[in-house]
């Protein structure tokens, strides 16, 4: 079965990746052995509902039913795996025989290998320990990785996240490292070694049997040398000599630019993206008032949460995230709904009262307006005419 080696920056198992997952499978052959290593995140208290997620993504999105493991690939048609901790996945495949079966299968061009989020980071010859540094405070340093790209003439280390933003105040690009400590860790790196920077929801697809190169998703590949950053956006196609020329510092041929010979898809929309469209759109409707239109956004933004809920990149907090607004909106249009039944009481009444006030009938307009305040509503008169609040 010809090889296929699949590198993805973030999105793992979210709609943003489907037809990269799916066009790997179409590579397999009928009853193809399809395994999930949940190595890099077996140390979580919730590891076996994450499997149990992947499990159903694959399933229902890609139509692979796959076994979870922790080692044991060796014959694998298919072998994926994904979030987690970099350096825990290292030890325990060492320990395992994992990380020679992963080699042996790029070096023999071989199956297909879709590796993601902390199993991408250590397909490189070192490895960013994210765990380590970004939330326990360890020096800047790398770990040994597996140098699955050695086979094909790359010298280089593999960062995925490269475009991370949710520092918000502060760097948190390139895996969460920011532009301090990558320069820092750069000079430690051996001689003649690029960084190849994953942006989220992006993959680099490298065919083994023919070396054809793809970068497909949202982002692009960075190919960053001391001095020096190419970026290969998505929809560029090139070849293994092209990319190992750029991380030589040379220049990768006109292949590289070449655009695909279909036109893109456009790109998939993340969820967060999906809860800030879905907050602005309320927003409007509201304003407008159209109660229809925005309890439509609330139920279209519950969809995209069930789309979204195979999810195994939790750090983001995305499904919570939106699970959170559609709490929150709901109770605004309960709000809402109450406000607009009081209006179609107060409204009348208020027409009333200032229909008394033009006949000069002012003591049974303020009666009417101390019968308001009793109940609930309080009622203001300005220059520009009444207005009402309810009351506390």
């Amino acid at each position: 079965m010809p090889g296929l080696l699949v590198l993805m920056g973030s999105g793992e198992t979210s709609p943003t990746m489907v037809e990269i997952h799916r066009a790997a499978a179409r590579k397999l052959r009928a009853g193809a052995r399809a395994v999930l290593l949940d190595t890099p995140y077996a140390f979580q208290e919730n590891h076996a509902d994450i499997s149990a997620r992947a499990r159903r993504y694959f399933a229902r999105s890609v139509g692979l039913e796959v076994e979870v493991a922790a080692a044991g690939i060796t014959g694998a048609d298919w072998v994926f795996s994904g979030p987690g901790s970099p350096t825990y996945a290292l030890d325990r495949w060492a320990g395992s025989g994992v990380d020679g079966d992963l080699r042996a299968r790029v070096r023999t061009r071989q199956g297909v290998t879709v590796l993601a989020s902390a199993a991408a980071c250590t397909a490189g010859l070192a490895t960013v320990p994210v765990y380590e540094i970004y939330k326990v405070g360890a020096e800047p340093h790398w770990r040994d990785g597996l140098d699955l790209l050695e086979p094909l003439g790359l010298r280089a280390v593999l960062i995925p996240h490269f475009d991370n933003a949710e520092g918000g105040t502060h760097d948190t690009r390139y895996c969460y490292l920011g532009e301090r400590r990558l320069s820092r860790m750069e000079r430690e790196l051996p001689p003649g070694t690029a960084v190849l920077g994953l942006d989220e929801h992006t993959a680099l697809i490298i065919d083994l049997g023919d070396e054809s190169v793809r970068v497909a998703g949202r982002g692009g590949l960075t190919v960053r040398l001391p001095g020096s950053a190419t970026v290969l956006p998505t929809g560029t196609r090139t070849d293994v000599a092209g990319l190992r020329r750029l991380a030589e510092g040379g220049e990768a041929g006109p292949a590289a630019a070449a655009p695909p010979s279909a036109p893109a898809a456009e790109p998939a929309v993340t969820l967060e993206e999906s809860i800030r469209a879905c907050e602005e759109q309320f927003k409007a409707a509201v304003a407008k008032p159209d109660m229809v239109a925005a309890a439509q956004t609330v139920l279209d933004l519950e969809a995209e949460i069930v789309k979204w809920a195979a999810d195994t990149e939790e750090d983001t907090g995305g499904v919570e995230q939106g699970r959170e607004l559609v709490r929150l909106l709901i109770a605004r249009l309960g709000e809402l709904a109450s406000t607009a039944a009081l209006r179609s009481l107060v409204e009348p009444l208020l027409t009333l009262r200032a229909t008394l006030r033009q006949e000069g009938r002012y003591e049974l307009a303020d009666a009417l307006r101390e019968a308001m305040l009793r109940g609930g509503v309080a009622v203001e008169d300005t220059p520009d005419g009444s207005r009402w609040t309810t009351a506390p």
